[in-house]
C-alpha cells in the first residue's frame, strides 16, 4: 500500500467513525475508498465491517450518559440484533449479493421517510400499546422483528444502518431521541461485532487496510459522539436525515 491510498483511508476511515457516531452511513465513505485503492467488492465489504468496529466501539462509549436507565432495553433488544446479524453475516457469506444489494438504497430511503414521520407515527403506537396495556415498548412484537431485519441487513451490508435503527427505535419507543441515539449505537455495536467474528473467521478480510482505517475510525467515533451531544432534538433529525437521504442518493447512484 503507497502512501497516497494510506492517506484515503486514513481520511475515508475518521469520516465513517465519525458519521457513525452521529448517525451512521460511514459505510459509504469508508467502502468506496476500499473500492477506489483496488480491494474487489467482497474484501472491501468485509474488511470495511472489521475496520469500522472501533468507531462503533468509541461512538458507543461516548454515548454512556443516554445510555443511563436503558439497561432493560438493551438487554431485550441486544439478543434480537445478534441474531438478525447471524442470519445476514451467513447471506453475506453463502447467497449472490445482487438481489439484496438492489434493495439497499430503497431500505435507507424508507428509513429517512420513517425518521420524518416518526412523531406522528411514534404518538400512534404508544397510543395502540397503552390502549392495549402495553407499558414496555421494547418488548414489543413489532420492534424486535424490525429490529431483526435491520440487523440482518446491517451485517450483510451495513450502509444507513444507523439511520434505520434509529428511524425504528424512534416509533416503536418514546424517549428522547439523544437517549434513542445512544441505544442506536449500541445495536449497531451488537450487530457489527457479530459480522466482524463471522468475517474474520470465514471471509477475505484486508488486514493491511484495517490497520490504518480502523485507528482512524476510533478517533472519528469519539468525535462525531461528542458533535451529536451538543445538537438540540429538532437538528439532530434534520441531520439524521440529511445523513440518510445522501446515502440513499450515493447507492442508487452506484
Amino acid at each position: 500500500m503507497n502512501l497516497p491510498d494510506a492517506l484515503l483511508l486514513a481520511g475515508a476511515g475518521f469520516a465513517a467513525g465519525t458519521s457513525n457516531a452521529i448517525a451512521g452511513g460511514g459505510t459509504l465513505l469508508s467502502f468506496p475508498a476500499l473500492l477506489a485503492v483496488g480491494y474487489p467488492a467482497l474484501t472491501a465489504n468485509v474488511t470495511n465491517t472489521v475496520s469500522v468496529w472501533p468507531g462503533y466501539l468509541s461512538g458507543a462509549a461516548s454515548y454512556r450518559p443516554e445510555l443511563k436507565g436503558q439497561r432493560d432495553r438493551i438487554k431485550a433488544l441486544a439478543p434480537t440484533s445478534a441474531a438478525g446479524a447471524v442470519v445476514g453475516t451467513i447471506i453475506l457469506l453463502t447467497a449472490p449479493p445482487g438481489v439484496f444489494s438492489a434493495l439497499v438504497p430503497f431500505l435507507v430511503l424508507s428509513a429517512v421517510v420513517l425518521l420524518g414521520v416518526q412523531p406522528r407515527l411514534s404518538a400512534w403506537v404508544q397510543g395502540r400499546q397503552a390502549r392495549k396495556g402495553e407499558t414496555m415498548a421494547h418488548r414489543s412484537i413489532g420492534l424486535h422483528a424490525a429490529t431483526f431485519a435491520g440487523a440482518i441487513y446491517g451485517a450483510y451490508f451495513g450502509g444507513g444502518l444507523g439511520v434505520i435503527l434509529l428511524g425504528l427505535l424512534a416509533v416503536f419507543v418514546a424517549d428522547a431521541l439523544q437517549r434513542l441515539n445512544g441505544l442506536r449505537s449500541v445495536l449497531s455495536l451488537t450487530i457489527n461485532t457479530v459480522a466482524l467474528v463471522g468475517f474474520v473467521a470465514f471471509a477475505p478480510v484486508a488486514w493491511s487496510a484495517v490497520a490504518v482505517i480502523a485507528p482512524a475510525s476510533l478517533l472519528g467515533g469519539f468525535v462525531g459522539a461528542n458533535l451529536a451531544r451538543r445538537l438540540n432534538a429538532k437538528v439532530l433529525r434534520y441531520t439524521v436525515m440529511a445523513f440518510g437521504l445522501a446515502v440513499a442518493i450515493r447507492l442508487f447512484l452506484t
